[in-house]
């Protein structure tokens, strides 16, 4: 069973264009016969004429005029020419010398009668050929309106094959309503469907966003308040037991406030709707190294050689909070993924009209199945470490994206050395 609409439609019309070509071409074949076979009965009526007035006298006064056909005076004593003499004049198929004829018959006004004659053979043999030619175009033409047929039907499917793709290459939370003016007017429906499916889940995703930030917002002064509370418990006199116990704490507090504060950093790119293009200028060179000064001390305690392999300066329209969140992301990401004694090199430079920034880690990399998927929200991965929520390479993703950007992730796998590429590309911005 065909479910293509397009295999549907093509194989609908081949149909209807063979069987009605068929059809047409058997009437046309025999009306091109019957006319034919008419023709031929024409010149034996003309030459016949010719005969009786005396401008022919057949044999070699025929050649020029129908080489097939010939006349003779019928014998009635002849044994050849009994059938015929028979016949009343007029045309009338008949036999002579054993081959069938069709043959015209006339009296003279002395009495003699004369036949003119063409073997059936060679009138049908003739008359073929002309239907044949006939039905020849016909048959040359139901290719033609196949592939005009194909085209027709892709050509008109393209909108329906442009509108997939449109929705293919959207971002997940790209909420934008499609355009039905630019549509058929067959899709109009189908774009409002959709439309109103978009909004819906629009609205929901907003539902979803407000709570989450407001959750978040909101829980930030417990999560203080008990912060401060474990503090002042580390400046008592404790027992062993009770200092470890409290020591757990604070690293569940930290890590709840760790999680907040991602949260509501998540809350703050998707709800954010800045114009990149009145965004200020900010040198991406600068605000890396800043990053990467603050977290010399994390890598230093952890045995990581963190550097840069490259930096020039290179400009871009954007925040720098907004930045140095993008940056943050990138180097904890590496830093929980990099073993003791490892290496994280940073580049920053530009490349025509793109600016360039990537963090390259000495990791154990990510596994092929996951590369797709750790942009989204709360994935860890099947080997998380660290006290991550999976959060930040997500925020890292809506910030690439708000500044109109691209992010890939890529393992590295050269001279023996295996980690993680995370490369961003952002429109450059002249200074």
């Amino acid at each position: 069973m065909i479910r293509s609409l397009r295999g549907r439609l093509f194989a609908g019309l081949t149909a209807i264009i063979l069987l009605t070509g068929l059809i047409g071409g058997l009437f046309a074949h025999r009306w091109a016969f019957d006319e034919a076979i008419e023709m031929q009965d024409s010149v034996l009526i003309q030459i016949a004429g010719l005969v009786q007035s005396g401008s022919l006298t057949g044999g070699r006064d025929l050649r020029g005029v129908d080489e097939d056909a010939e006349v003779w005076l019928i014998d009635e004593a002849s044994d050849d020419d009994a059938g015929l003499w028979s016949l009343k004049d007029g045309l009338a198929l008949a036999t002579r010398k054993g081959q069938p004829i069709r043959a015209l018959l006339r009296t003279r006004s002395d009495g003699t009668r004369f036949a003119v004659a063409q073997r059936t053979s060679v009138r049908d043999e003739i008359a073929s050929d002309m239907a044949f030619r006939t039905v020849l175009p016909i048959a040359a033409l139901i290719p033609c309106l196949l592939l005009v047929t194909a085209i027709v039907i892709s050509r008109s499917l393209r909108p329906m094959v442009r509108l997939a793709g449109d929705l293919d290459r959207r971002n997940a939370d790209d909420m934008t309503p499609l355009p039905a003016a630019q549509m058929p007017t067959e899709l109009h429906s189908f774009v409002a469907s959709i439309n109103g499916l978009l909004q819906r889940t629009r609205f929901l995703v907003d539902q979803q966003r407000r709570f989450v930030a407001d959750a978040a917002h909101e829980l930030r002064t417990p999560i203080t308040a008990l912060s401060l509370q474990a503090e002042n418990l580390s400046a008592v006199d404790l027992p062993a037991d009770a200092r470890d116990r409290v020591t757990a704490l604070r690293r569940g507090i930290g890590r709840t406030k760790h999680l907040l504060e991602q949260l509501l950093a998540l809350a703050r790119q998707d709800a954010g709707s800045s114009d990149g293009s009145v965004m200020p200028v900010v040198a991406l060179d600068v605000t890396l190294k800043e990053v990467v000064a603050d977290a010399m001390a994390d890598a230093a305690n952890r045995g990581v050689d963190l550097g840069f392999a490259r930096i020039e300066p290179a400009l871009v329209r954007a925040e720098a909070v907004m930045l140095a969140a993008l940056a943050r992301n990138l180097l904890d990401n590496a830093l929980r993924f990099t073993p003791h004694g490892g290496r994280i090199d940073a580049w920053v430079y530009r490349e025509g009209g793109t600016a360039i920034l990537q963090i390259e880690d000495s990791g154990s990399g990510v596994g092929p199945e996951e590369i797709t998927r750790i942009f989204e929200p709360f994935y860890r991965g099947q080997r998380p470490e660290g006290d991550g929520v999976g959060l930040g390479l997500s925020i890292v993703k809506r910030i690439v994206v708000r500044l109109g950007g691209s992010i890939e992730a890529v393992n590295v796998a050269d001279g023996g050395r295996t980690g993680l590429r995370v490369q961003v590309k952002l429109p450059a911005a002249s200074g």
